[in-house]
């Protein structure tokens, strides 16, 4: 199979207060986190989607397709459709945010192994019974994706095929946590500092 991977990271920030992806975990900026969990190797192509210049500059040196969102607030069905729209034929599509600092490579790459087996069926990173990002789309819910608008994301598409939705077990229970807070993000902190995730 043909898989592309989308990663988000065109949200303004609204709720943090300030741009979030710019801000320190670990000692690397938050948008360096997403994209060091990329699994690379497993993938046909990656396309970075966001207005934030300092994540569209490292996408482009790292040889990813950099996508420049100047409507963020069109809210995250535009983002879905530029990602989809720059990954071009592709068979299926994995969707990460940019926002789950504490994501590791592993355990993206167990999603992907199994999508090979699963390639019809929705994979949704999750922890237990929580279900989370990433997730990946196979080709035939694209159209369903691109009809989306607003502020909705791929959780809608995924909600109307339960029985096509398969979960796929992060390593750690963190990994799912986004960052929408400074509060969030203190705790992640916190819960990762005994760890060396990467």
């Amino acid at each position: 199979m043909r898989i592309g991977c989308v990663l988000m990271a065109a949200g303004d920030s609204s709720r943090f207060g300030e741009n979030k992806l710019l801000l320190p975990y670990r000692g690397r900026p938050v948008y360096v986190c997403a994209m060091d969990a990329i699994p690379v190797e497993r993938l046909d192509c990656v396309a970075v989607v966001s207005g934030t210049e300092e994540a569209l500059t490292e996408a482009a040196a790292r040889g990813f397709t950099a996508v420049r969102n100047d409507r963020p607030r069109d809210g995250v069905s535009r983002t879905i459709r530029l990602g989809l729209d720059a990954i071009g034929d592709v068979d299926a599509a994995l969707f990460m945010v940019a926002d789950q600092p504490a994501l590791t490579k592993e355990s993206v790459a167990r999603l992907l192994a199994m999508q090979q087996t699963h390639p019809g069926c929705i994979l949704r990173m999750a922890y237990d019974e929580r279900l989370g990002n990433p997730v990946c789309f196979p080709g035939k819910y694209f159209g369903e994706l691109r009809a989306l608008t607003g502020d909705t994301g791929g959780g809608k598409v995924a909600k109307a095929h339960p029985d096509a939705v398969r979960a796929c077990n992060a390593l750690h229970p963190w990994e799912l946590l986004d960052i929408d807070s400074p509060e969030a993000l203190r705790r992640l902190c916190e819960a990762t500092h005994a760890y060396d995730l990467q």
